[in-house]
């Protein structure tokens, strides 16, 4: 997981700061417990050894100390603690060794499961839904994104009634399973957490109207919307940075980017986007997130373009180019639909110089329309060009191709020209006369005919 840093560390606030120091401090020890029956069917189409590095790679996404990870195959899962009595006396003398304060098992473990663990091992353990839930507390900026992580965690220590919840003390996210309140062991209160997300579920209906109008202003101005989507860590933001010249948090690290960032973007040929940044996918993501986070994926639901982002560089880039298609297939998107998604191959300054040549020569078997993947590095630039071309040839699947021929001196009619239509190319004979090579939306073709009649045909 020692990958290339895409940009500087992000600018915490004091909290989060002190929950970073936390975190370094605590030395963590990683278990994949994976039946033996995955290998065989090839489960989630990834190996072992691809899933507890992902596993390690959230942990060290909020910074974790990670002192040992190992995969843990199972024959059989234990209904009380999920693993072998076996593994857990193995587990002990490596817990010993390593003085290590945390166990972070990489499935999803029952209350009575977590419980057992932690009384057996006489150390904190946390699960994937667990850590996943914690990286969206450390990362959520805007009060949207903080109140569906409060909505999501607390339906997850609902189930649980194991310690108090750190955020209905500081109302934030963060490391509710390394110390404050947590560590009491006081059992929740089932009504107060139920009035909590109550509460929170009433603002989230507000913010999201707020969302709505926001989009309704967007929807006036007459620009299509473009959405970025891909596993996390595919390199989304880096590339919403290198089209829009922004500085959104761009980090070589599972989930950097929660919150919805949009920008305007100018296609080669004048026509404007609206680009718009989203949460990473990741595989197993708890179903109360995905609930919870539907709204901050609105973004793509309405996209005329939806961007899928891939780390082609990845072992797994396969597997999880599938797990993104699965999500949007559950969010109603239809990925088959002809210009609506297109594939982005990213990161192909960290393949081997034959394989990049190999995917370049793949990518460019295109027709023009935008219809095969584009390969790119968002960090070196390489391929954006032909990204910015994709998108607009991806828009303008409808537009019909057209020539105007103007008189010298009719600036009003060059002007109503570029104002109506994409200028493809422009020439300008010895008379003074000029002749535009025109892109023109299906809504726009009559108007220019009223206004030009002859002068313009078809190309």
């Amino acid at each position: 997981m020692n990958r290339r840093e895409d940009a500087d560390l992000p600018v915490f606030d004091a909290a989060s700061l002190a929950e970073q120091r936390l975190a370094e401090n605590t030395i963590t020890i990683v278990v994949g417990p994976y039946p033996a029956a995955d290998r065989r069917e090839s489960a989630h189409g990834r190996s072992f050894g691809a899933r507890l590095d992902e596993a390690v790679g959230l942990a060290r996404a909020i910074d974790l100390s990670i002192a040992h990870a190992e995969i843990a195959t199972l024959k059989a899962l234990r209904p009380a603690t999920y693993i072998g009595t076996g593994k857990i006396e193995a587990l002990k003398a490596i817990i010993a060794e390593k003085e290590a304060r945390l166990l972070l098992v990489d499935c999803a473990l029952s209350p009575v499961q977590q419980r057992n663990l932690e009384k057996a091992l006489a150390i904190k353990v946390i699960d994937r839904t667990g850590l996943i839930l914690e990286i969206f507390g450390r990362r959520a900026r805007t009060r949207e994104g903080a109140l569906q992580v409060e909505l999501a965690h607390l339906a997850y220590q609902k189930s649980r009634l194991v310690r108090s919840w750190t955020h209905l003390e500081r109302q934030r996210g963060g490391f509710g399973f390394l110390g404050g309140p947590g560590e009491t062991q006081i059992e929740a209160d089932r009504r107060l957490i139920q009035e909590r997300m109550r509460r929170i579920e009433k603002d989230l209906e507000g913010v999201k109207r707020t969302r709505g109008l926001h989009r309704s202003s967007r929807d006036k101005v007459p620009f299509p919307t473009v959405a970025l989507v891909g596993y996390t860590n595919a390199g989304k933001s880096t590339l919403f940075n290198r089209l829009t010249r922004a500085e959104v948090l761009a980090k070589d690290m599972l989930f950097a980017t929660l919150d919805p960032t949009t920008r305007v973007v100018d296609l080669p040929h004048g026509k404007r986007i609206i680009l718009s940044d989203t949460v990473g996918f990741i595989s197993d993501l708890p179903t109360m997130l995905v609930a919870a986070f539907r709204a901050t994926l609105e973004d793509v639901v309405e996209a005329d373009v939806i961007l899928h982002v891939r780390d082609i560089a990845h072992e797994d880039a396969e597997a999880q180019g599938a797990d993104v298609r699965a999500i949007l297939t559950d969010l109603g998107i239809d990925a088959t639909q002809q210009g609506r998604l297109l594939e982005v191959w990213n990161k192909a300054d960290l393949l081997p110089e034959a394989e990049r040549e190999r995917l370049d020569a793949v990518s460019r078997l295109s027709a023009g329309d935008g219809s095969r993947p584009v390969l790119v590095s968002a960090v070196t630039g390489e391929g954006i060009d032909r990204l910015l071309a994709a998108i607009e040839a991806r828009l303008t699947l409808d537009h019909s191709r057209h020539t105007l021929r103007l008189d010298a001196g009719d600036g009003a009619g060059l002007a109503y020209a570029y104002e109506s239509a994409e200028v493809m190319a422009r020439r300008e004979a010895e008379d003074g006369s000029v002749e535009l090579s025109l892109r023109v939306a299906p809504e726009r073709v009559g108007r220019l005919l009223r206004r030009f009649g002859e002068a313009l045909t078809e190309a």
